[in-house]
């Protein structure tokens, strides 16, 4: 998967005519829209892995266009039921398979197979050589054709599977979602608890996994090298090619940890199974601590963002965080830090250095039960379907929303629609500003039109904290959901994103009582100024919203 491209797109008027139809098209479907029940995909509609659960014999996957030169490491797998003579043809080889069982990996460069390609698979060196134009590859029993597979033009670095006809970077499964049990909690508000993720950090005695998109803060390495000297397995893994790429002051602190033994690596190499590496948690021990914010001042540091943590203490959710580190910091397109950053130039970047008071001190919560979202794969579909499921409120709090017609915002209006209270609450950074305006000016309006009870606002922190950048929501009073998912389709498709959702009345009501005090700091900019400026102002403000969305790049460019 090449690396997204991380400009802003703007839109600038052309041609008014073409664009006000567009427009009104685009409004009239909306408006016939709004009424159908089902958006995306179901809660059990996960995506599924390498494997199926049949027995026949099948192609599993195709491997034939890797990053190396030459195409060495391409490989095709199958499943064999049973011993058989079996044999699998490209067309202008064949690769005898007698006798043969289970997984079966047929390759030309059995020592060039590396990372989980194969793995519990019998390796068997073959004359394959599959074509990135296109290939018809069949498996034979007897001489008889049992699964015919082909593809067409090959994306370079990735698999094809023919279970679900697609091409998946190599590395990438998308993994269900995994509930953990019930669990004593801290939940915390940045940066108003800037010393929850510090105090964490420091009191491991066993392992620090650090995971995260970018990595700044000078605290945080010190506490790291603080727990590498006294013995802790400290091992980081951070996004090798951030928005304006890895700043000076990131590569000056990760050279120090590298340095004093941590074992540091980058995600992002080669063809990389996502767009960004975006999630911000780690696992200290036995406690799973997951963020919204970066390892940097403006976000661990409590220097800027409104931000929303939880600290989880019991030891199946830092498992499977654990196991999440080890599939990400393993796989083929991640690198060691000392070998990314050879010759490689980095840019100064000032730090955020804001002061800003404890309002909402932590607090210990007991959660009914703790499920473990990831993104690609699960996270979107999941909270779609709690949405779809709400009774009562909805509350949103988010940097931005992309554009008013993804998934998410849907299920929320499709919540309002029966009569579920939302809220939903932006951020005013000045980056943000003028998109976030137009999109909360289209949700009043919105409500309005279809008498349903749904609120937007712009937030005004008022001296509380810098900028929204928390990516929360809680439902009904049973649900509060806390990661780095933002709610745009290149986060949730294809980004590495993490978030715990966390079942019980406690988590939420914290959560709730500090949206309740930031929603009042809020602004409805937009719901009278759209009335007041008539149909043409309305015209004018669809326009902006059809044609303009901030992005993630957008938005992590300017954290700091």
């Amino acid at each position: 998967m090449a690396r997204q491209n991380c400009s802003r797109e703007r839109s600038f008027p052309g041609a008014f005519a073409v664009r006000l139809l567009l427009v009104s098209l685009l409004l009239v479907s909306l408006v016939a829209g709004s009424g159908h029940a089902a958006v995306g995909r179901s809660a059990d509609a996960v995506e599924p892995t390498l494997e199926t659960e049949s027995d026949d014999a099948a192609v599993l996957e195709l491997y034939p266009d890797p990053i190396r030169n030459g195409d060495a490491g391409e490989y095709v797998l199958v499943r064999l039921p049973e011993a058989g003579n079996w044999s699998l043809s490209d067309g202008d080889s064949t690769v005898p398979l007698r006798n043969r069982s289970g997984r079966v990996l047929i390759t030309p460069d059995p020592e060039a197979i590396s990372g989980n390609a194969g793995k519990g698979a019998t390796v068997v060196e073959g004359s394959l050589a599959l074509a990135n134009t296109g290939e018809t590859v069949v498996l034979r029993r007897n001489g008889e054709p049992v699964h015919r597979v082909r593809y067409t033009e090959t994306t370079e670095g990735e698999r094809y599977l023919p279970a679900v006809d697609e091409w998946r970077p190599r590395g990438l499964d998308p993994r269900p979602p995994i509930a953990t049990g019930p669990a004593n909690a801290t939940a915390f508000l940045l940066p108003d608890s800037p010393d929850v993720p510090i105090e964490t950090l420091r009191r491991a005695d066993d392992r620090i996994l650090l995971a995260g998109y970018s990595f700044t803060s000078k605290r945080v390495t010190e506490a790291l090298l603080a727990a590498e000297s006294r013995g802790v397995d400290v091992r980081v893994l951070v996004e090798a090619e951030p928005v304006n790429g890895a700043s000076a002051r990131q590569a000056r602190l990760l050279d120090r940890l590298a340095d004093a033994g941590v074992e540091v690596r980058v995600v992002g190499v080669g063809a990389s199974r996502f767009a960004f590496h975006h999630p911000k948690y780690a696992v200290a021990d036995g406690r799973a601590l997951v963020l919204s914010e970066n390892w940097k001042p403006s976000g661990v540091g409590g220097a800027s963002s409104r931000g929303w943590g939880v600290r989880v203490e019991n030891g199946s959710t830092a498992d499977e965080l654990a196991a999440l580190f080890r599939n990400d910091s393993d796989a083929p397109d991640t690198r060691a830090w000392t070998a990314f950053r050879e010759n490689r130039r980095f840019e100064p970047i000032p730090a955020a250095n804001g002061s800003y008071p404890t309002q909402f001190p932590a607090e210990q919560v007991t959660a009914r039960n703790v499920t473990l979202l990831t993104a690609p794969g699960n996270a979107e579909s999941e909270l779609i379907a709690a949405i779809d499921a709400a009774e009562t409120r909805v509350d949103v709090l988010q940097p931005s929303l992309g554009r008013e017609d993804n998934a998410l915002v849907r299920a929320t209006l499709r919540a309002a629609q029966r009569g579920v209270e939302v809220r939903i609450l932006l951020s005013g950074a000045w980056y943000s500003a003028e998109e976030n305006e137009a999109l909360v000016a289209w949700l009043n309006d919105w409500a309005d039109r279809n008498d349903a009870p749904l609120t937007a606002r712009i937030s005004e922190p008022d001296g509380r904290y810098e900028k929204i950048h928390a990516k929360g929501l809680l439902i009904d009073d049973d649900l509060a959901v806390v990661g780095s998912l933002n709610w745009n389709e290149n986060s949730a498709t294809r980004n590495r994103e993490l978030a715990l959702a966390l079942h019980g009345p406690e988590p939420v009501a914290f959560h709730r009582e500090s949206f309740a005090a930031d929603w009042r700091g809020g602004s409805g900019a937009g719901r009278t100024w759209l009335f007041a400026a008539g149909a043409v102002a309305a015209v004018l403000v669809a326009v902006l919203v059809a044609t303009r969305s901030l992005d993630f790049a957008a938005v992590e460019k300017w954290e700091e």
